[in-house]
């Protein structure tokens, strides 16, 4: 008798507090073990999750994190540091990674995605030793990620950053900001400063147009504008990622960048403040493997 197959075993860590964090699961435990998943509930759920990876990389063989970007975020140093492949529920506001990977925004159809699809590298980006997937951002972003509330983001959805968003944008200044990258140094004002790695964040802007998670560079934009209202009218650009094409935004790719500011400013990591400038950021390719379509597939079930 031919031996049975057993199953990959799952960790399936889910952040209670993201905005659908409360989804009955049922249908998806269903879905992953019809795929050969056993999903591995951990003893302790509300423990930190980087602790709960690192303690599963020896008893299973993939993770699996229900949450958004901020939950991604929290999780990214113990993926970084482990070899378990990772597995994306999107569970959040924004879904931010979950719509640069091309998954779907449907939490059953993205399971179908983990049982189906292999998992394939991405990079990271670092900024003073904290990962992250998305965007290193400071500046009005960094402002925002600090009047977002959780309550606001529960209540409102993708809405909420644009009501935060108006409540801050007439108080915001531009400031300066010393940047040094590839053998050069420039010092410019401006209102924001963002380094991605990933296509998509803040819940619905774009780096850049052709940005990836698996390019192996860094994609900057500095939004040097005289009048906050400018911002107004960069927003369709902004949301296309095209921003770069303007007179009044510096873009360029690179690998690594350091950012210096007068005083310390907050730095916005996949929208939680994570660390201070000075930031020193730069890519780790191939950082981390996730089971997600091929670089540009077409989602099924819409984008997160």
């Amino acid at each position: 008798m031919a031996d049975v197959e057993r199953p990959r075993r799952g960790l399936l860590v889910v952040n209670r507090r993201a905005r659908s964090g409360e989804l009955d699961l049922d249908e998806i435990r269903a879905v992953l073990r019809r795929g050969g998943i056993e999903p591995v509930d951990p003893a302790a759920p509300d423990r930190d999750c980087k602790d709960l990876i690192r303690e599963a990389q020896k008893t299973c063989d993939l993770v699996i994190l229900g949450g958004g970007d901020g939950t991604l975020n929290a999780a990214a140093q113990a993926l970084a540091e482990g070899t378990l492949p990772l597995g994306i529920l999107p569970l959040g506001t924004a879904n931010d990674l979950a719509r640069s990977l091309g998954l779907p925004s449907d939490p059953v159809a993205a399971a179908e995605v983990i049982t189906q699809m292999p998992a394939r590298p991405v990079d990271l980006g670092c900024v003073n030793g904290h990962y992250f997937f998305n965007v290193a951002s400071v500046g009005f972003s960094a402002d925002l990620a600090g009047e977002l509330t959780s309550d606001l983001k529960r209540r409102f959805g993708t809405v909420g950053y644009a009501v935060a968003a108006v409540r801050l944008l007439r108080r915001s200044r531009p400031f300066t900001v010393y940047i040094e990258h590839d053998g050069t140094v420039e010092t410019v004002r401006t209102i924001q400063v963002s380094v991605g790695n990933g296509r998509h964040y803040g819940g619905g802007m774009t780096v850049q147009e052709d940005a990836s998670v698996d390019d192996g560079l860094l994609h900057f934009y500095s939004l040097e504008v005289a009048h906050w209202w400018r911002l107004l009218a960069l927003l369709p650009a902004l949301r296309r990622g095209t921003q770069g094409k303007a007179a009044d935004v510096r873009a360029f790719e690179t690998t690594e960048v350091v950012l210096r500011t007068r005083k310390p400013r907050p730095v916005n990591t996949d929208g939680e403040l994570t660390t201070y400038t000075p930031a020193h950021i730069r890519v780790v390719p191939r950082a981390v493997r996730v089971h997600a379509p091929p670089l540009g597939a077409p989602a099924s079930g819409g984008t997160a």
